[in-house]
């Protein structure tokens, strides 16, 4: 039993690969065909002119839609300003989420929470 080379099994290999894609080039070619004059046909029933067609490319590419602008990606957060400040440590707090242990042990001293609002003219 003769052994295949490495060489061999790659050239082979390699020209299966290069047949299989030009099969898929070929299927791919008679699937847009109809496609294309099926948008052709739309054109010419619409009055559509290729040039409207690049002007509209050109406008999605460059990112000039009419569409309402999209918000900011998840990792893309705002800053909030604080809304609490402890007078001799400075630390802050924007009020939002679980409130520091500072806000907590104040609460539970019977001081309330308005004590450490921060003027927002001054801030």
């Amino acid at each position: 039993m003769a052994r295949t080379s490495y060489a061999s099994q790659k050239t082979r290999l390699e020209k299966e690969k290069a047949k299989i894609e030009k099969q898929l080039q070929t299927l791919q070619a008679k699937q847009r065909k109809p496609v294309i004059t099926s948008i052709v046909r739309s054109m010419r029933d619409y009055g559509i002119t290729p040039e409207e067609i690049i002007a509209v490319f050109d406008r999605k590419s460059t990112g000039r839609s009419t569409a309402a602008p999209r918000k900011a990606a998840s990792g893309a957060k705002r800053v909030i300003p604080p809304k609490y400040r402890h007078p001799d440590t400075k630390a802050e707090w924007t009020g939002r989420g679980k409130p520091p242990r500072w806000v907590s042990d104040a609460e539970a001293a019977g001081t309330p929470r308005t004590a450490f609002l921060i003027d927002q003219a001054s801030a």
